[in-house]
């Protein structure tokens, strides 16, 4: 079975493997980046089997646009895969207002928006997937790091309660949690704060070290290829999972965090129930 999908952020990394895959198996995409120079070289072999549009997601009334004509003039787009967004790291205060803005606005706000921009077309039509590119650090968090994570949690949110909205015009929704890939995520699309003294020796001086190839790089385990493969085989199956938790890495970190918090929460039980009000019976 083919299907049309729109992809965001197809320049690279988990989107230009999708849209690869996608191509070759014969369905249609609808990719969206940037840049759309960086897919010259797949456009000149499969022709109007691809349909380009640039895309700054931080621009939200350009995306409604870039939406609209989309659904237009491919006439149905069966998968929706919000994908664009990358990484910045640091202390909170090595980060820069600016940086704390774009990154909210690409990663969280920028989806939510691709959100609300796809989801009245896939109500008309009947249906529909959407795949939100979202993490496993959605589900826990590492030092330096924090504006990203508030970004994956964030949108992990929006998305839990937004598939409840939608569920019941026929729209499935699936957050895409992988680990650490080996993808330019690190590399020449991450964005580093400004270094500050204070934190050379913590975990922001270390990333920091190892980023510039001074500290052995931690490995990556995932594979791009077989994370896009799972989302297609995700795509094609009658099931709608809430959630693709991809790689090892992924798996063993998120069960360890979901288990310390069940485990914490379970501990403060008396604490939470001691707090209710006297004439309240519990159901």
């Amino acid at each position: 079975m083919t299907n049309t999908w729109f992809i965001t952020g197809t320049s690279s990394g988990f989107g230009r493997q999708l849209v690869e895959q996608l191509l070759a198996r014969g369905d249609r995409v609808a990719a969206t980046a940037r840049r759309t120079e960086s897919l010259d070289s797949l456009a000149a072999i499969y022709g109007e089997q691809l349909w380009r549009a640039t895309l700054d997601v931080t621009n939200t009334a350009g995306m409604t646009s870039v939406v609209d004509r989309a659904f237009t003039e491919l006439g149905r787009i069966d998968v929706v895969v919000s994908n664009a967004g990358y990484g910045l790291f640091g202390a909170a205060e090595e980060l820069s207002e600016e940086q704390i803005d774009r990154q909210i606005a690409t990663n969280l706000t920028g989806s939510i928006h691709l959100g609300r921009a796809v989801i009245p077309h896939l109500r008309a039509q009947g249906g529909g997937r959407i795949f939100q590119i979202a993490s496993a650090g959605g589900q826990f968090a590492f030092p330096a790091m924090s504006l990203y994570h508030a970004t994956k949690w964030g949108i992990e949110g929006f998305w839990e309660s937004t598939a409840g909205d939608v569920a019941p015009f026929g729209i499935g929704v699936t957050l895409v949690e992988p680990g650490v890939a080996r993808t330019d995520f690190a590399g020449g699309s991450a964005v580093m704060g400004t270094a500050l003294p204070a934190y050379a020796d913590a975990a922001p001086g270390m990333l920091r070290r190892m980023f510039a190839g001074e500290l052995p790089a931690i490995p990556a385990p995932g594979d791009p290829a077989k994370i896009a493969a799972a989302i297609i085989a995700s795509a094609n199956s009658d099931e709608t999972p809430k959630r693709l938790t991809l790689g090892s890495d992924a798996y063993a970190l998120a069960t360890t965090a979901l288990r310390e918090r069940l485990d914490a929460l379970e501990g403060a039980r008396d604490l939470a129930y001691s707090t209710d009000a006297d004439d309240y019976v519990a159901v």
